[in-house]
């Protein structure tokens, strides 16, 4: 009787510890609707399965614990496939998958892009759901960190790159 509750509770253990150790990464459509409910910025990593430098953020960056905890406290974040089947809702507007083959996409990644469909790009969009910066190519542990900061914080408002950047003091080891 005591090995099996033992064993519950180090299943339910490594359960919770696993849950903490990725992003929470959401679909366009409920990061949208919990930000109505509870605003906050939005961040979306915009990908395709046959991308390296995408893989090589999820291996590197996006795995990151300083990142993951940074990520899930003060964003909401979308992984949203640049080339994805899904129907996406966006105010009164249904994105599809264009194209076909090599020259496939997904309107909405074309629409937050500007039509540059450049993989991966990561978009910042405020609590509003303005548009605050499209940031394409792969980005390292240590860079995204201070770009995290310097939407979270909003310091884009009236702080310049790299003032930031010269000022900014890293979590990661």
């Amino acid at each position: 009787m005591k090995k099996s509750v033992l064993l519950i509770l180090l299943f339910c253990t490594s359960l919770f510890t696993n849950a903490q150790n990725k992003i929470n990464w959401l679909s366009f459509e409920d990061a949208i609707e919990l930000n109505k409910k509870s605003p906050k910025p939005i961040l979306i990593d915009v990908y395709t399965d046959w991308c390296g430098y995408c893989k090589k953020m999820d291996l590197e960056t996006y795995s990151n614990k300083v990142i993951i905890d940074y990520i899930n406290n003060n964003f909401y974040a979308i992984k949203l496939d640049g080339e994805g089947k899904e129907d996406i809702t966006y105010k009164g507007y249904t994105f599809k998958l264009k194209g076909e083959g090599r020259s496939k996409y997904h309107e909405l990644s074309a629409a937050l892009m500007n039509g540059r469909l450049s993989y991966p790009t990561t978009i910042f969009m405020n609590e509003k759901e303005q548009m605050l910066q499209q940031i394409p190519g792969y980005l390292s542990t240590k860079h995204f960190e201070k770009i995290l900061a310097f939407f979270n914080t909003k310091a884009y408002i009236d702080t310049d790159w790299p003032e930031f950047e010269k000022n900014f003091k890293s979590n990661i080891k």
